[in-house]
């Protein structure tokens, strides 16, 4: 099991500098939000991308992978009824997939709750299938960068579509590739009807990558949600990938959220290895 930051509540830093935090804190790897470097990943040249690996390199850092993934640019969309909107979305997922590959990052998130509601008037399963699509139609794009693509389950106060692992995994099974599984948000998971060790359970195999949060917005150990029977569960399943803090309210400040966070999750692991 490893730990890493999301670099979205470092705000204004340069992601050189990300990293090179993120090691001093005794993280593994940080994950980035696409959209804290450009507007569009289709404007990072080839270059960037390879002094941006080869600064995680020098930090001794991973690049985990990417998520909030539509955030920007605008006019991305999931599940809209408009063909030309959907290619468009596809286009860029691709895209992202590339970005991803190049930086030597394993993971992509799939959240992105505003790009994926349906609307009203919209037929569910009809948008269901629209998003099955536009996500097999990038799987030769995952194979081919060695990226697992992963669709996040959110509440219900972000989405109407996708807000159980349940539906996370029967998604996955509408894909039916192996690139592409579900991941565990413990923000979300807090809003199930179940503890968050059987949200784990029922993820199972499909489970290929973790965000911790507390239901109040902020990072493990800054609010009541309790950690330690989340870890102890992924450790018992013997789950060997990232655990990154990922958080919406970023205060009071960014090394104050991150070093207290990995602190807080490091004494816990450091505990069930005792």
């Amino acid at each position: 099991m490893k730990l890493a930051v999301c670099n979205e509540f470092f705000e204004g830093w340069k992601i050189e500098k990300v990293f090179n935090y993120a090691a001093e804190i005794g993280c593994d790897g940080v994950e980035i939000a696409p959209f804290t470097l450009a507007q569009s990943v289709t404007r990072i040249s080839s270059s960037r991308r390879r002094n941006i690996r080869k600064a995680a390199e020098k930090a001794g850092v991973e690049i985990v992978g990417l998520h909030w993934l539509l955030a920007s640019p605008a006019g991305m969309y999931l599940t809209h009824p408009d063909k030309a909107i959907r290619k468009k979305t596809q286009d860029y997922i691709k895209a992202l997939i590339h970005f991803c590959g190049d930086l030597g990052a394993k993971v992509m998130i799939h959240g992105s709750p505003a790009q994926r509601n349906i609307q009203k008037g919209w037929d569910r399963e009809e948008c269901w299938k629209y998003a099955v699509d536009i996500f097999a139609n990038c799987t030769k794009e995952m194979a081919k960068n060695d990226v697992t693509y992963c669709i996040e389950a959110l509440t219900t106060k972000e989405t109407n579509i996708l807000t159980s692992i349940s539906e996370a995994l029967r998604m996955v099974a509408d894909v039916n590739h192996p690139n592409f599984q579900t991941m565990v948000d413990t923000k979300a998971a807090a809003a199930e009807n179940k503890p968050h060790v059987d949200v784990i359970a029922e993820a199972g195999k499909a489970m290929r990558h973790v965000h911790v949060n507390d239901p109040n917005l902020r990072g493990p150990g800054f609010g009541d949600l309790q950690f330690a029977s989340i870890l102890r569960a992924l450790k018992d399943r013997h789950y060997d990938g990232y655990v990154s803090v990922e958080v919406f309210n970023f205060k009071p400040d960014a090394e104050t959220i991150a070093a207290r966070s990995i602190g807080y999750l490091k004494g816990i692991l450091e505990g069930l290895e005792a």
